[in-house]
């Protein structure tokens, strides 16, 4: 099964020029869906695995969905404010402005081993600030996987340039 044929390509969203790549169509193909968490997974079979980490908000579905097939534990990493109990944050780039990530004080341990999930790198702001963020509270960041890169973008390259091994299972030209 080729998954990417199950990405649906919406133009000028959120702005023109922007090919956005949804993964709702995937999920609400329940074969696809089975198929992505499974190819997923068995990039990290053989890895050694302490917590699954996800970033808001299709990372919490791909990410949930791994942790579960690996049998780990989820962590997810959220916009600032999203989190009720005691947090730590970092704060990263946008094309126009900043945002903070989030996570909880005691998410993840020192030494722990983690995987980061979300559905798609593009720059790769958002995944560094999540491994950055995890490095801060003690964690380990193995890979990140991610059902969609954007090669043009440069996200992949970005995170390995900061030691981490990314797995992507399409890629799609253009932004």
């Amino acid at each position: 099964m080729d998954i990417k044929d199950l990405i649906r390509t919406i133009p000028d969203y959120p702005k023109p020029g922007i090919m956005f790549r949804d993964i709702t169509t995937l999920l609400n193909d329940a074969c696809g869906f089975r198929t992505t968490i499974d190819r997923l997974v068995q990039l990290h079979v053989v890895n050694k695995v302490d917590v699954v980490a996800g970033i808001e908000a299709r990372g919490f579905i791909l990410g949930g969905a791994v942790a579960h097939q690996l049998g780990k534990p989820f962590v997810p990493i959220r916009k600032k404010g999203k989190l009720p109990g005691e947090t730590i944050g970092v704060e990263y780039a946008l094309e126009y402005g900043t945002d903070t990530v989030e996570m909880h004080i005691d998410a993840v341990t020192k030494g722990q081993r983690v995987l980061v999930v979300d559905d798609l790198i593009a720059t790769g702001g958002t995944a560094e600030a999540a491994i950055k963020l995890i490095r801060q509270a003690g964690g380990e960041v193995i890979a990140a996987s991610f059902v969609i890169d954007l090669p043009e973008l440069g996200g992949c390259r970005k995170l390995n340039e900061i030691g981490v091994e990314t797995q992507t299972l399409c890629a799609f030209e253009g932004h």
